[in-house]
């Protein structure tokens, strides 16, 4: 598996499971208060935080586990991390590409939101799922490419 796949399940595993985690939190919250009412800022700001965090770490961790594993089979382990080919940068930027179009159907749906006068609370959640939906479609896509072909 090239170290870019790897690296694109880093970034699907984040981003399924703190944004998940932030919006049980919030939806929880909405239960007993008014959306107008609900201190979401800290929250949100810890998500993004911990998505970085996260990914920071899932990348450092994905990069010793190649390194040992070339170290293993003989190979060089800067090799198995630098190596990059065309079919790499071609399905990385299809995917992002991809992902930027949902992001963007997002954001449109996020500036409605905020001509219609929506409490800051939709509006900073819809923008923050918009985005974190970009990705994980983003991620996806590349996966798929990987596993069928591009």
């Amino acid at each position: 598996m090239p170290f870019e796949e790897k690296m694109t399940w880093v970034s699907l595993v984040v981003t399924l499971v703190v944004p998940v985690v932030y919006f049980a939190i919030m939806l929880g919250r909405l239960g007993d208060v008014p959306a107008a009412d609900i201190h979401y800022q800290w929250p949100l700001i810890i998500a993004i935080g911990a998505s970085i965090g996260l990914t920071i770490a899932g990348a450092i961790a994905t990069a010793i586990g190649t390194a040992v594993a070339a170290e293993v089979r003989g190979r060089s382990a800067a090799g198995e991390i630098d190596r990059k080919d065309e079919r790499d940068v071609r399905i990385s930027r299809h995917g992002d590409l991809v992902g930027f179009y949902v992001s963007s159907a997002g954001v449109v749906a996020v500036l409605a939101l905020t001509m219609l006068e929506y409490d800051y609370f939709w509006i900073a959640n819809a923008l923050y799922l918009s985005f974190a939906v970009g990705t994980l479609v983003g991620s996806v896509v590349k996966l798929v490419a990987y596993r069928r072909g591009f």
